[in-house]
C-alpha cells in the first residue's frame, strides 16, 4: 500500500510541475511600451519601456524598427540596443534618432530581434507584447 501511495503521489507530483510549467510558458511575454517622443536638438528622443518575464534573464537584445512617417511610408529601418533586460525588472532606454521629426512619426513597428541572448532561439518574438503610452501605433 506504502508503494502505491507513493507512487500516485510522484504522479501528482509530476502532473501539477507539468501544468505549472505550461502555465510559465503561456504567461511568458517580453513587454516593450513606446513611452514617449519628444524633439531634440538632433531629432527626436526615443523613450520605451521594456520589461523581461520570459523565462530567462536577456544579456543581450536588440530590435529592428521600421518608422512609418506623415506619408504612412517607411521613412527608416534601425536596430536599436536595448542592452541587457534582467528578468522580472522594468528598464527605460531612451534613444536620440537624428533627422527624425517627431511630429512626422505615425507608426513603429518591431521587424525582427537580431540579437537576443539568453533566451530560447526564437523566445523574445514569440512572447514580444507591445502598447503604446502615445498616439503613435507601436506594433510587434
Amino acid at each position: 500500500m506504502t508503494v502505491r501511495f507513493a507512487a500516485v503521489a510522484a504522479s501528482m507530483v509530476m502532473a501539477v510541475s507539468s501544468v505549472c510549467q505550461a502555465q510559465d510558458a503561456a504567461t511568458a511575454k517580453l513587454d516593450v511600451e513606446l513611452n514617449a517622443l519628444a524633439p531634440s536638438q538632433k531629432g527626436c528622443m526615443m523613450t520605451f519601456v521594456a520589461e523581461n518575464n520570459l523565462q530567462a534573464p536577456i544579456s543581450k537584445i536588440s530590435f529592428e524598427l521600421a518608422f512609418f512617417n506623415d506619408k504612412n511610408a517607411v521613412d527608416r529601418i534601425t536596430v536599436l540596443d536595448f542592452r541587457d533586460l534582467p528578468q522580472g525588472k522594468k528598464r527605460v532606454r531612451q534613444f536620440d534618432m537624428p533627422n527624425v521629426k517627431c511630429e512626422t512619426v505615425t507608426r513603429i513597428i518591431i521587424n525582427d530581434t537580431p540579437v537576443c541572448d539568453g533566451p530560447a532561439t526564437g523566445e523574445c518574438m514569440k512572447g514580444l507584447v507591445t502598447r503604446s503610452q502615445i498616439s503613435v501605433p507601436f506594433e510587434g
